[in-house]
């Protein structure tokens, strides 16, 4: 979905030495979210038009109201519900589009990377995501993420989104992590609002979560344009 823009607080490395789990979002953070805005604005508004005899222009209009009303919500994230709200396969549309799915720059890198660590002393990797089964099914076949992670985790299981104090509760519950030795990278300001509310010790705001756009400008959160900075920054 479409991004806004925000200024920039100057980032530190991580303190690695102080993290057992890191936690990572995928859409904006690992994958671009080019495609997601995509998908969204112009591959959507297609088909509906095409559905609905309207012009893309008419269907833009119509749709924006309706994704406005659910932001933040968990339906926002969930090809089930578009797809009955829209009377489009949505998950068959993705599938369709999942040779643009791509890794941000540097994404698999830092990935690659983050595997040594956890070969070397034990740390922990955690996908959290909003997006919905069908969608990470998707992704992580394209892009084979699965096997950089420990466990992957959509919000959808726990039936409550990234944004809600809940999911945060849920997940530790689960999956065993420490907030006070875990570090965790979103590129939204909400959810990493909530995840600082929760406890998480070092929260990181991904600056370029659409390779197509230009740098958003932070000033909430220590924010790097992409992962791999958070291995490359001085301490």
């Amino acid at each position: 979905m479409p991004i806004s823009e925000y200024s920039d607080v100057p980032a530190r490395r991580p303190c690695w030495e102080r993290i057992d789990a890191v936690l990572l979002d995928m859409d904006g953070t690992l994958l671009d979210l080019r495609f997601d805005n995509d998908f969204w604005l112009q591959w959507v508004p297609e088909r509906f038009a095409a559905r609905h005899g309207l012009t893309v222009d008419e269907a833009r209009q119509e749709l924006a109201p309706r994704f406005a009303a659910r932001q933040g919500t968990l339906e926002w994230y969930c090809t089930d519900f578009w797809s009955r709200e829209l009377g489009l396969d949505v998950a068959g549309l993705k599938r369709e589009m999942r040779e643009h799915v791509r890794f941000l720059p540097q994404a698999e890198q830092f990935l690659a990377q983050l595997g040594r660590y956890r070969h070397e002393r034990g740390l922990r990797t955690l996908l959290l995501t909003n997006a919905h089964h069908d969608s990470l099914a998707i992704k992580a076949a394209q892009t084979r993420l699965g096997r950089y992670f420990d466990a992957m985790v959509s919000s959808h299981r726990y039936g409550v989104p990234k944004e809600t104090a809940e999911f945060w509760v849920r997940a530790q519950a689960e999956l065993k992590f420490d907030p006070r030795r875990s570090l965790f990278v979103d590129d939204s300001l909400s959810v990493l609002r909530s995840a600082r509310q929760h406890g998480i010790a070092q929260v990181f705001a991904i600056s370029q979560p659409d390779s197509s756009q230009a740098r958003r400008q932070i000033t909430e959160f220590p924010s790097v344009p992409d992962v791999m900075a958070l291995l490359t920054l001085q301490e």
